[in-house]
This record gives C-alpha cells, sequence and structure tokens, in this order.
C-alpha cells in the first residue's frame, strides 16, 4: 500500500524513501529529498532545496524551505538542511538561508520543536534542543546543543546561544547568552546557571561547581567580560574533570563582538 496519501501533491522530480510517510493535501516540491521512516503528516508545504534526514516527524500544516523573509534575496538557489529524529509540531515555519548568509540553514538531530517555533534564514541549531510554542529566531542566530527556548521566547539576529541555556517564558534575547545560563526577562538577562539540567544530563558535582565559578566571574564579580575571561580560563587548573566545559565557555566568549555583547 501507497505511504503517500492520493491528495498530496508531490513533484515527481523530489527524492522521496520509500517508508516515507505523506498525509492528505500535503504539497512537496521537485527540490525536496527525504530519507527513510520520515513522516509527513496533512496540510504541509516542502519546497525549495530542502534535505531532510531520517525517522523525523512533521505535524500538520507545517512550511519547510519556503524563500525567506530578507529583502536581499533574489531567488538564489538556497538551502534548508534538517537532520534525524526530530519532532516538529504544528504550524513552525523554516526558511532557506541566503547568500549573505552562507546560503543555508540548518537544524541538527533529536530536537523538540512545538508549535509555532520559527527560524529564520541562516539560523544554525545544533542537536537535542526543544523550543516551546512560538519560540521565534531572527536571520543569523546560532544556537548550541541542548538548548531549552521557553514559550514565546524571541530572539534578535546575530545572536549566539551557547550550550546547555535556558530561556524563561516570554523572554527577549538581544546579546550574546554564553553556555550554562539561565535568562529571563525583556531585554533577558542573566538570572542563575542551568544547573538541574545540568544535573539530569549527568554532569558530576566538579563540572557543575567549576560552572558555578563561571557564573560567579561573569555576573557576581564586577568583573569586566575580559576580566571574567582570564578567570575562566584558570579554572582548569582547579576543576580538571571540567576543562571542556571551561574550553567551551572560553571559545564561546572569544567570538563575542562589540555589537552584540552578552547578555546580562
Amino acid at each position: 500500500m501507497s505511504l503517500i496519501h492520493p491528495t498530496a501533491i508531490v513533484d515527481p522530480k523530489a527524492e522521496l524513501d520509500s517508508t516515507v510517510t505523506v498525509g492528505p493535501y500535503t504539497v512537496i516540491g521537485p527540490n525536496v529529498k527525504v530519507a527513510a521512516g520520515t513522516r509527513i503528516a496533512s496540510h504541509c508545504v516542502i519546497e525549495g532545496h530542502t534535505t531532510i534526514g531520517r525517522d523525523n516527524r512533521f505535524f500538520q500544516f507545517v512550511s519547510l524551505g519556503s524563500d525567506n523573509q530578507d529583502k536581499k534575496y533574489k531567488g538564489e538557489p538556497c538551502e534548508l538542511i534538517i537532520g534525524d529524529r526530530n519532532t516538529v509540531r504544528e504550524y513552525s515555519t523554516y526558511h532557506i538561508g541566503t547568500v549573505q548568509g552562507g546560503g543555508l540553514t540548518r537544524m541538527g538531530n533529536d530536537n523538540w520543536m512545538m508549535a509555532y517555533t520559527h527560524l529564520a534564514h541562516d539560523c544554525l541549531v545544533g542537536n537535542n534542543c526543544t523550543f516551546a510554542n512560538n519560540a521565534q529566531l531572527a536571520g543569523h542566530v546560532v544556537v548550541g546543543d541542548w538548548v531549552i527556548l521557553g514559550g514565546f521566547t524571541t530572539v534578535h539576529q546575530f545572536v549566539r546561544i551557547g550550550a546547555h541555556s535556558m530561556s524563561a517564558l516570554c523572554s527577549s534575547l538581544l546579546g550574546d547568552m554564553p553556555p550554562f545560563v539561565m535568562c529571563q526577562g525583556q531585554p533577558a538577562q542573566a538570572r542563575s546557571m542551568n544547573f538541574e539540567g545540568l544535573r539530569r544530563r549527568g554532569f558530576t558535582p566538579e563540572r557543575i561547581s567549576a560552572i558555578k565559578a563561571m557564573h560567579k566571574a561573569l555576573y557576581r564579580d564586577g568583573l569586566t567580560l575580559e576580566q571574567a575571561q582570564a578567570q575562566i580560563v584558570a579554572l582548569t587548573e582547579r576543576y580538571p574533570e571540567a576543562a571542556p566545559d571551561v574550553a567551551m565557555m572560553a571559545d564561546f566568549l572569544s567570538q563575542t563582538t562589540p555589537q552584540r555583547g552578552i547578555i546580562r
């Protein structure tokens, strides 16, 4: 029995694995590729140069790969790439990239994307992230692994969000959010570190102690960003087990620009 509903419109040039399920009234364009085991519900539109991995689930009314909302876009063949085992809920909209931004919007693996989430052009989202309802990314946003965005979180263009960080309901991120940070507010301010999330992911007490020390250097000691960076790098000697965490934070801070800064 065919896994494509007879009312769906799938362009003959589209490349769908034989195990892909397509629901009623869904439209799939000619430059779309979908790997094995992915399920696409009814009334979805998948167009543009869109590549989708294995075992994803897209709920009804999802729009993928449409032209971006950048006025400079002139129809160039930019891409949207989605990895494996992602769940994308109703009315989510993910756009292709722009030539100026590298030509690619990408989402990794094992992400849980709730209703009305939006990835604008040239966004790069990592793995194991959770975006609650109406989490919205403007263009060129970079999101690390294991990030949680609370409902109605909005993210300014070119902002970076570090791994294991978390935003509260209705937060507006206008600056970079370093790894491990929990933020809240409009504009968002750092409130703490995501300690409970880290414990659930198996972080040891020593690693969590190092992250507490990083939070203190960034937000409690009254240091400049440069002074905090130097203090954070030195934490490797006190907490050798946390060396990868310290290195990740140091690398993130080294890429912060004066135009964006970090959330304080």
